[in-house]
């Protein structure tokens, strides 16, 4: 069997979608001042070299698990009003950091080597946190 390339790695793959509000604050953002709601797209990406006994890089069940129970703490709610963003304009950047963060302390310490969160609010615009581990 010939052997993997220095660099080379895996990543597994998936998305969700959920509804939530926010209000941009700290500048004039024209209608995004006022509260309002998005359809979140939300793709998570997990990158590691190895797999498991199994042929896994990550269970996918699993990380589905773990990404639907993070998401019901922002589903359906007011961006704004929640701890996470405390002092923090909602922006998709943050939104992205806050979850990628919290996502990799349930996947803690499982063998990834990148994790990656990218939140579209519309069809074209989006914004991505990658960590490495």
């Amino acid at each position: 069997m010939p052997t993997e390339p220095a660099r080379a790695e895996y990543t597994l793959s998936t998305q969700r979608e959920i509804r939530s509000r926010h209000y941009l604050v700290g500048g004039d953002f024209g209608p995004e001042n006022r509260p309002h709601a998005h359809r979140y797209r939300i793709e998570v990406q997990v990158a590691g070299r190895e797999l498991d006994q199994h042929g896994f890089l990550l269970d996918l069940v699993a990380l589905e698990g773990h990404l639907d129970a993070l998401l019901r703490e922002y589903a359906g709610k007011t961006l704004n009003a929640l701890p996470a963003f405390a002092g923090l304009n909602p922006s998709l950047e943050h939104f992205s950091r806050i979850l990628g963060r919290s996502l990799a302390e349930r996947l803690d310490p499982l063998p990834w080597s990148a994790l990656s969160i990218r939140i579209w609010e519309d069809q074209a615009g989006w914004a991505m946190y990658r960590m490495e581990a």
